[in-house]
């Protein structure tokens, strides 16, 4: 066991592949973001005799952020259950479904594992800047530390996200950092691949129990692996689990995550050499300050493919083609000695068709995958120089767009001039209404889940 671990975990956007990434037929071009979110687990100790087994979270860049959790072994190898105590503080009450969750798998894989390492523990969450609109920020930030990890001064559910992957991202960073916390590098190493597909499934494991359904995944695989090409796994591998304190939960969840299941294994395809980005080329995102539910959108969607199978298979197809072509003009302009507004017009042209054949599907489904006021900054940021193209990513609607732009100060001026005088209607018919936008300091990240030196989180911890 390690005294005192940290692990963070990348962001993502899905920059092609939207609705498509839910079907093992197609695939999604993943990238990883440099924001990350960041867990740091140390031992804590209890002077009560004899000491309960606890594990206290704390989410210190929001309000009343405090989670204490009672640990128990369930009988008939049900696995580790959490229990939430009333805290000793004025921290809210809320449930944290992901935490809780995330929590409880990890401690129940490491209970098959190891069970005499179990001792209570603390943990802190951290999360870079742009995961979240800073429209509540108190401005008391002075270290560079403290500049990074902001002081939000919200309580949690009322800060707004930017749509960078926030929960798979927690969730990774979490089981990643308590396994490492808890077992010796013999067990668990996220440096070994071995050590990253057991995080990867257990962690998809528990997230996908935490959001209630069997996700495509891919944001926890980039997640843990960073940028790829990414094909989702069978959603049938999940299926048998049942829940935490069910018989045989502990031996099922072992058998998941280390993938020696009777019926079936893991079978996700993790393409890392397919998503490249050429010297020249940077990803950023701008932030609408609004966010999206994107479980309504998703079920419309499917609901529409369903009734119309004969034409969704056509545009899926032809998605399928176009998000392929622009993972080939990818990989053809990183061959490329230099880059120039010439070669990159036929990348400009991919966006467009994409775009097109999203607003399509939109239209067909009744859902704002691209709404028009989406369009309308999406058009004013690729009218400037240097911006090559971009999307509104995943599953589309009013979280940040998505641009591939030129390496060059002069694009990053401009996108900053039009943004900071940029204008919207406040309501806008589409269901929500936009907010400040502004230009994320993100982008590109291939490498995935990592341990990071606390150093970093003096201030916070």
């Amino acid at each position: 066991m390690t005294s005192t671990v940290a692990v963070s975990a990348p962001g993502k956007v899905l920059l092609a592949g939207g609705y498509l990434v839910l079907d093992r037929g197609y695939t999604g071009l993943v990238f990883g973001l440099d924001a990350r979110i960041h867990v740091f687990v140390q031992d804590l100790v209890i002077r009560d005799d004899p000491a309960p087994l606890e594990v206290v979270v704390r989410s210190p860049q929001f309000k009343d952020a405090e989670w204490r959790y009672k640990c128990r072994e369930t009988e008939d190898d049900g696995g580790i259950k959490v229990t939430q105590l009333k805290s000793h503080s004025s921290a809210s009450q809320s449930r944290n479904k992901f935490v809780e969750t995330a929590l409880a798998y990890a401690l129940t894989y490491i209970s098959a594992l190891a069970h005499s390492s179990i001792t209570s523990a603390s943990v802190t969450i951290l999360a870079d800047t742009d995961y979240y609109s800073n429209t509540g920020f108190s401005g008391s930030a002075t270290t560079t530390n403290k500049q990074r990890f902001l002081d939000f001064n919200v309580p949690l559910h009322e800060a707004h996200k930017t749509g960078l992957g926030s929960s798979a991202a927690l969730v990774t960073a979490f089981t990643a950092a308590v396994l490492t916390h808890y077992l010796s590098a013999d067990l668990l190493s996220l440096t070994s691949e071995v050590g990253k597909a057991r995080v990867h499934n257990l962690a998809q494991a528990a997230h996908c129990a935490a959001q209630g359904k069997v996700g495509s995944g891919f944001d926890v695989a980039a997640a843990v692996y960073g940028s790829c090409i990414y094909r989702r796994f069978s959603p049938s591998i999940l299926e048998s689990l049942a829940e935490v304190g069910t018989k045989g939960f502990s031996a099922r969840l072992k058998s998941v995550t280390e993938n020696t299941g009777q019926s079936q294994n893991w079978d996700m395809e993790i393409n890392k050499s397919g998503a490249i980005l050429p010297a020249g080329l940077r990803l950023v995102m701008c932030d609408v300050d609004c966010g999206s539910e994107t479980v309504g959108m998703v079920k419309k969607v499917l609901s529409w493919r369903k009734e119309n199978l004969e034409e969704a298979a056509l545009l899926w197809r032809t998605l399928q083609k176009g998000n392929e072509d622009l993972a080939e003009e990818l990989r053809r302009l990183a061959q490329e000695p230099e880059l120039s507004s010439s070669n990159l017009e036929n990348l400009g042209t991919i966006f467009l068709t994409i775009r097109s054949l999203m607003r399509e599907m939109s239209t067909n489904a009744g859902v704002p995958i691209e709404p028009r006021v989406q369009t309308q900054l999406l058009d004013a940021c690729c009218g400037i120089s240097g911006v090559v193209g971009g999307v509104v990513p995943g599953a589309g609607g009013f979280d940040a767009i998505a641009l591939l732009v030129e390496d060059k100060q002069e694009v990053y001026d401009a996108l900053h001039a039009v943004l900071d005088s940029y204008t919207v209607d406040a309501e806008h018919g589409d269901g929500a209404s936009i907010g400040r936008v502004r230009l994320l300091g993100v982008q590109q990240e291939m490498q995935g889940a990592k341990v990071e030196d606390p150093i970093i989180y003096e201030g916070w911890i």
